[in-house]
């Protein structure tokens, strides 16, 4: 059980700071994840507004970041705005694993899509990201689909029905 646990929203750079020391580990153990490329400034203000980006923090400390989208284009084209929220590069911070975080920035999300009366949360990951896909099965989203994008490679597609 996390005490002192609050989402602030807007922090870009903060946010930015947690993907990067979370990709490092992550490539440290020889996972596969986001590329530093991605995870600048200008190319995920691309895509997002300021507020899009949510900083999950235990006692004032950043443990934790998600972008959180009313569109998403580039794995959900066919989907209108507003029709769902969408989470993008969830990550938590080493010390902070296994403390649950992942579901409360997911309880977060469903605060903020109940507040805008919408119906569905969806994310995706790399298809063959089977403890991720896993992850996101014990938080409930369900396996919807699977997606090819030509230079990244296979999603696999998942979304939520959030009851209202």
């Amino acid at each position: 059980m996390v005490n002192n646990f609050k989402v602030l929203k807007g922090d870009v750079e903060a946010a930015i700071n947690i993907m990067k020391e979370v990709t490092k580990w992550g490539r440290s153990v020889g996972l596969n994840v986001w590329k530093d490329e991605y995870l600048t400034r200008e190319k995920l203000m691309i895509s997002n507004n300021e507020d899009d980006f949510c900083i999950g923090q235990v006692s004032d400390d950043n443990a934790c970041c998600m972008i959180l989208q009313w569109k998403d284009t580039l794995f959900w084209p066919q989907e209108k705005e507003n029709e769902a929220g969408y989470i993008h590069k969830l990550c938590v911070r080493r010390k902070y694993s296994g403390m649950g975080l992942s579901r409360k920035m997911v309880e977060f999300a469903i605060g903020e899509c109940k507040k805008r009366n919408i119906g569905y949360l969806r994310l995706d990951t790399g298809w063959n990201k089977k403890k991720l896909c896993n992850l996101y099965e014990s938080l409930g989203f369900k396996l919807v689909g699977k997606t090819l994008l030509a230079d990244r490679g296979e999603f696999a597609l998942f979304e939520m029905k959030i009851q209202k």
